[in-house]
């Protein structure tokens, strides 16, 4: 799953196609993302106590991540992703490898 929280994305196919937002929440096991105004829901609560009042509330639903396309901060368009493979030096000095997120149109790393 190329999505990850905070990303600015791009809805591509479905019923809030061409609409932008940013990632609220992953859930990489379904595959699926929380995008903030994609996918609203209208549901109907009841009142539980006095702090909380019942009404008609707006929820995001999750969004299947294959319907979503990261936005690149530098050149600002939707864009596929490559990874980059990187070595680093921890703190006891062995190597660890990372993996980083590339904007296959202009090459900016977005990790």
């Amino acid at each position: 799953m190329n999505v990850k929280q905070n990303d600015t994305v791009v809805v591509i196919s479905g019923k809030n196609k061409g609409v932008e937002g940013k990632v609220i929440a992953c859930f990489p096991k379904q595959n699926r993302a929380t995008v903030q105004g994609v996918n609203v829901a209208t549901r109907h609560q009841k009142a539980r106590n006095q702090a909380q009042p019942g009404g008609i509330i707006h929820k995001e639903l999750p969004i299947d991540a294959s319907n979503l396309m990261v936005k690149c901060p530098k050149c600002g368009k939707a864009t596929r992703l490559t990874h980059k493979v990187t070595h680093e030096t921890n703190d006891q000095g062995k190597q660890v490898r990372k993996m980083i997120r590339v904007c296959k149109k202009c090459g900016a790393e977005l990790d």
